[in-house]
């Protein structure tokens, strides 16, 4: 086999981006994530998750210790939260437009939940006052 090729350092061009994500990184936040890294174990890592958590817990008004940082894609958020809320048995209303909408109806099966899908053309808003489900009791609604 030949030698590794010679590979310059990674000098990727500013850019705004303009699309859903990913997003734009404030020059703060890149410089937090070129700090040194910690392992899991580490007691400054157990401090930095509590104040993290901390943080999340007033951000989303909560009290609930289990709260936690889940890094990853909005599906992975999506899925997470669908995971947590939704029990078998359940009934979750989808409002499916494309992917994303299908992909939804597809958590909520895995997490034992009945769907029940509205249906709109792509890239067309999903209006609640023109579909029968929103105000049906069997979505809680």
């Amino acid at each position: 086999m030949d030698a590794a090729p010679t590979v310059g350092e990674l000098t990727p061009p500013d850019r705004t981006l303009m699309g859903p994500g990913p997003s734009d990184v404030h020059p703060r936040v890149l410089k937090a994530m070129s700090t040194p890294l910690v392992g899991h174990l580490d007691p400054s890592f157990i401090e930095i998750m509590d104040e993290v958590q901390n943080l999340l817990r007033y951000t989303f008004r909560t009290d609930n210790k289990w709260t936690i940082p889940v890094s990853g894609t909005g599906s992975a958020a999506m899925e997470a939260a669908i995971g947590n809320v939704v029990e078998p048995g359940d009934t979750m209303l989808v409002p499916t437009n494309g992917y994303f909408g299908d992909r939804m109806a597809s958590m909520a099966e895995r997490a034992g939940g009945e769907k029940k899908k509205t249906t709109q053309p792509g890239r067309v808003r999903v209006r609640p006052r023109r579909d029968q489900h929103w105000r049906s009791p069997a979505v809680g609604a």
